[in-house]
């Protein structure tokens, strides 16, 4: 039987990837022919004027047979000026819809800022690292499904 939690994250997961089919093909990610190893020498390192709130998870060894693992679902509130600092998703894919404002991510995949705009969704995988910057004037909603090690 599925818990209520259980409902939301799943529905959540399904709206954010329904959003990512409808956007075309380059929203939220690196552009075409600027895929290139970036050390982000200046990378931040520290977060700034963000919220970051754990909506529900739910332990995968017990739903599906993967062990030491969660699917969990979060909700991110970056303030203008706001960080969410470096981090590497190497075994921690994720999903991140934009749902409000827009931020830019500086990745080491990528030799140029990618922005977020609303309704435009991010995959990060085992080669993504990256920061979050919000530049713009209003706060930027986020919300990130990842598989995270318990």
């Amino acid at each position: 039987m599925f818990t209520l939690k259980t409902k939301f994250a799943a529905a959540a997961i399904a709206v954010t990837a329904l959003n990512g089919f409808a956007a075309p093909a380059h929203a939220g990610q690196c552009p075409a022919g600027m895929e290139t190893a970036n050390p982000l020498a200046d990378r931040a390192s520290a977060p700034k004027n963000v919220t970051d709130d754990v909506l529900g998870s739910i332990d995968l060894g017990k739903e599906i047979g993967v062990n030491g693992r969660d699917l969990r679902l979060r909700k991110l509130v970056v303030q203008p000026g706001g960080v969410v600092p470096f981090h590497s998703h190497d075994g921690r894919p994720a999903l991140i819809l934009t749902v409000s404002g827009e931020i830019t991510e500086y990745r080491t995949t990528c030799g140029v800022p990618i922005t977020h705009r609303a309704g435009e969704l991010s995959r990060e995988t085992n080669e993504v690292g990256h920061y979050w910057v919000n530049n713009g004037k209003v706060p930027a909603v986020l919300y990130s499904a990842d598989v995270k090690a318990q």
